[in-house]
């Protein structure tokens, strides 16, 4: 098969992202789609066969649109681009338009989504009253939920951001953990605070805390509110149960809108079949009004050897599920 050479023409700007810190992000290119790249000014030039070259191509413009966002090109955006570009050779319709939605809030430069996943969640979030966005870790299902949740409390279009998740990973009880309600439900918000710390930076984040622009708290602190004008993270809603997941859902008031998050093959429940979260996709998913985004391990966008894990543990769970959807009603 003929390798030849074609040239695509960036800005400065562009040209930096796709090559990344010593040449990085052209070398994973290359290491993918067995092709060479080089940089002989005003753009790139991409060498090998046809097939391979329309591929490497779609990613260099991906993170190339990217960058003109603003946003800052990591390898985990190379990753999901090469992903995406695997997924569609021929069509490219798994490629992601990052332009088409982008959340200007990041303290370096807009967030974009990384993989097609993630448009249709950021999508779902913009359209829907009630969004989940269920599946492994590292999909960015929190991040994304926090920092869209952050783009509306900076526009005003909603009065406070609330957050809240259940309390029983580490089999302890919030009332023997130190200090007050904020510091004991903290160690099991860390990654919210992380998502927002980073979106927001620390000193907006503790003076939206301070003036309860921000609020957190755990779902048993839901029952009998009615939250208006907010927005509602629910994370790791696995390990809610039926009757909490009921609960939390049916706080949202006029103006509200909610987005519950989590993994259901990680329920830390003594009980995983009382968990809330599969119990209420089964019976929500056609409900007018709510949107569900489905991530799968090709949609990991935090280390490569993450995706790695998460697919050996859904081929083990896939070998042991006939015996498991025998007793679990909702499977």
């Amino acid at each position: 098969m003929a390798r030849e050479s074609e040239f695509l023409a960036l800005d400065d700007a562009a040209l930096r992202a796709v090559i990344g810190p010593n040449s990085r992000h052209l070398a994973l290119i290359e290491d993918r789609f067995k092709v060479l790249i080089e940089t002989p000014g005003g753009g790139v030039a991409i060498n090998g066969s046809a097939r391979d070259r329309a591929q490497a191509k779609r990613v260099v413009q991906t993170l190339a649109d990217r960058a003109d966002t603003g946003a800052e090109i990591t390898e985990a955006d190379v990753r999901a681009a090469l992903g995406a570009a695997m997924a569609q050779p021929r069509t490219g319709q798994g490629s992601v338009a990052p332009d088409a939605i982008a959340l200007p809030v990041g303290r370096r430069g807009a967030i974009a989504p990384k993989t097609a996943a993630q448009a249709n969640y950021l999508a779902l979030l913009s359209q829907c009253e009630l969004t989940f966005g269920v599946g492994p870790a590292g999909t960015g299902k929190t991040f994304l939920a926090a920092a869209y949740g952050a783009s509306l409390l900076r526009r005003g279009q909603v009065d406070r951001l609330v957050i809240t998740r259940p309390a029983v990973e580490a089999g302890e009880k919030l009332g023997f953990l130190p200090g007050d309600l904020n510091e004991k439900v903290d160690p099991y918000l860390a990654p919210i605070w992380e998502a927002l710390n980073d979106i927001l930076g620390p000193d907006d984040v503790r003076r939206r805390r301070d003036k309860g622009e921000i609020e957190a708290a755990p779902i048993a602190f839901m029952r009998g509110r009615t939250l208006a004008h907010a927005y509602i993270i629910v994370d790791e809603a696995q390990n809610t149960s039926r009757l909490q997941m009921k609960m939390v859902l049916t706080r949202l008031g006029e103006g509200a809108r909610m987005v519950v998050t989590g993994d259901p093959s990680q329920v830390d429940l003594l009980n995983p079949r009382d968990s809330g979260l599969k119990h209420a996709l089964r019976i929500l998913e056609d409900v007018k009004g709510v949107g569900v985004q489905r991530f799968e391990a090709r949609d990991v966008v935090r280390h490569a050897m993450v995706e790695r894990i998460v697919r050996a543990y859904d081929a083990d769970a896939a070998s042991r599920r006939p015996a498991a959807d025998l007793e679990d009603p909702d499977a």
